[in-house]
């Protein structure tokens, strides 16, 4: 924002570039979430019609109908930063399960159920409402206007709604946190949404189907594999699954250094054309 304005008129470009539409955004996403879930029985599929009516109200009335979040681009440039997303949570994932059998009991054991079902009703759903709720418009208002103040003040909001969840531990807590920020930085590598969407689903997969950890204390239905034997819960997460080790803080953080160190695209937003700051 032009520091030379007055700072009436400062706050009156920031209420009508940020915060605005942020709340309209808030205000439509819950009003449509207290509705739909009369209609659909699927909260998951429920909430993501939520989040994409929540955007599509807020595009309309605040970018004119100029859908700007990283979302409608090419099916190649989608399926490329996706994968790639999905291989580099593959790569956290197996690094932070490797280093819990090296240190703890813990051992797989092959099970060879996928629960295909649930990944159709629960887990595909929840990756793009989350994604289109914590990295999509409000976020990337935020982002256009303070990219460290968003990336943390989303991150809270992120770990806080887990707050509830199924055998959460302050450890837990605080890798949510981090993979909120780690998500974050995701979108702001490219500024598109593909990237952190497949590292979304990705994390959520490996963790739960195919390595049979519960997902942010949410057990899977069914995996490829199971967890099985003993070890301190800080060291194997416990309850909470892989979230809640401290392995999984050590391999978030070495993530965020290197999407943080992989360019300037994850410092600082990218200047559309036409586009003034804020």
């Amino acid at each position: 924002m032009n520091d030379t304005l007055p700072r009436w008129r400062r706050v009156a470009i920031l209420a009508d570039r940020v915060i605005a539409p942020v709340v309209v955004f808030c205000l439509a996403y819950l009003a449509s979430l207290a509705l739909l879930p009369r209609f659909f029985h699927l909260f998951q599929w429920a909430a993501f019609i939520s989040v994409v009516i929540a955007t599509a109200v807020a595009v309309l009335l605040w970018e004119r109908g100029r859908a700007r979040i990283g979302l409608f681009v090419s099916p190649r440039l989608a399926l490329v930063e996706g994968v790639a997303g999905v291989v580099f949570a593959i790569a956290l994932i197996g690094t932070a399960d490797l280093l819990i059998l090296l240190t703890t009991g813990m051992r797989h054991s092959f099970e060879g159920r996928f629960p295909g079902a649930e990944v159709l009703a629960v887990f595909l759903p929840a990756v793009f409402h989350e994604e289109l709720l914590f990295r999509g418009y409000p976020f990337q208002k935020l982002w256009r206007w303070r990219p460290l103040f968003a990336v943390i003040f989303v991150s809270i909001v992120f770990a806080a709604l887990h707050g509830a969840n199924s055998a959460v531990t302050p450890v837990g807590l605080l890798n949510v946190f981090l993979g909120g920020v780690l998500l974050s930085y995701a979108y702001a590598r490219y500024e598109r949404l593909w990237f952190p969407i497949g590292l979304h689903l990705g994390w959520n997969l490996m963790s739960g189907p195919v390595l049979g950890y519960e997902v942010s204390g949410y057990p899977p239905a069914a995996s490829i594999l199971d967890t099985e034997g003993p070890g301190p819960e800080l060291l194997t997460g416990g309850g909470f699954g892989i979230e809640g080790s401290v392995w999984m803080t050590v391999v978030e953080v070495l993530a965020i250094l290197l999407l943080v160190r992989a360019g300037r695209s994850a410092l600082a937003p990218r200047r559309r054309p036409g586009e003034g700051s804020l």
